[in-house]
C-alpha cells in the first residue's frame, strides 16, 4: 500500500511538466488532442487508480470499523492530553525517554530549570506545607 501511494505520487511529480507544456509549439496538432506523454500518464494514473481501487475500498471499510472506537477515545482522552500538554512547556526541551533497569520511564529535561525558579507561578507553596491533593 505504501508502495503504491509513493508511485502515484511519483507518476504524479512526473506529469505535471507533461501538462503544464505550452501546445502553441505544434501549430499543426489540434488544441483538444493529446500528446503521448499525456495519454501515457492518464493511462498509468487509470491503470495505478484501479489497482488501488479495492484496498481503498477495505480501508474504507475499516475506516468505518474504527471510527466510533477512535471518538470515544479523543473524547474520553482529548482533556486529559489537553492537560498534561499543558504541564509540558515545549518538546523540544526534554530529551528521549529513558526505561532506568527497575522500570521507570524517565523524562530528562535537555537544560536543568534555576531550582530557585518555581515550575508554576501561580502555586506559592512554602517548604513543608501540606498540599491537597
Amino acid at each position: 500500500m505504501r508502495r503504491l501511494a509513493l508511485i502515484t505520487a511519483a507518476a504524479l511529480c512526473l506529469t505535471a511538466p507533461a501538462l503544464a507544456q505550452d501546445t502553441e509549439a505544434e501549430p499543426d496538432a489540434p488544441e483538444n488532442e493529446r500528446s503521448l506523454m499525456e495519454e501515457g500518464a492518464r493511462l498509468f494514473l487509470e491503470g495505478i487508480l484501479r489497482e488501488m481501487e479495492p484496498a481503498l475500498r477495505d480501508l474504507e471499510g475499516m475506516a468505518g470499523e474504527i471510527e466510533p472506537a477512535l471518538r470515544d477515545f479523543a473524547q474520553e482522552m482529548g482533556p486529559a492530553f489537553a492537560e498534561l500538554l499543558g504541564k509540558v512547556d515545549d518538546l523540544s526541551n526534554y530529551e528521549m525517554p529513558e526505561m532506568l533497569p527497575n522500570g521507570d520511564i524517565i523524562i530528562r529535561r535537555k537544560e536543568p530549570l534555576d531550582p530557585e525558579t518555581p515550575l508554576d507561578p501561580e502555586l506559592d507553596i512554602e517548604p513543608g506545607e501540606e498540599i491537597e491533593i
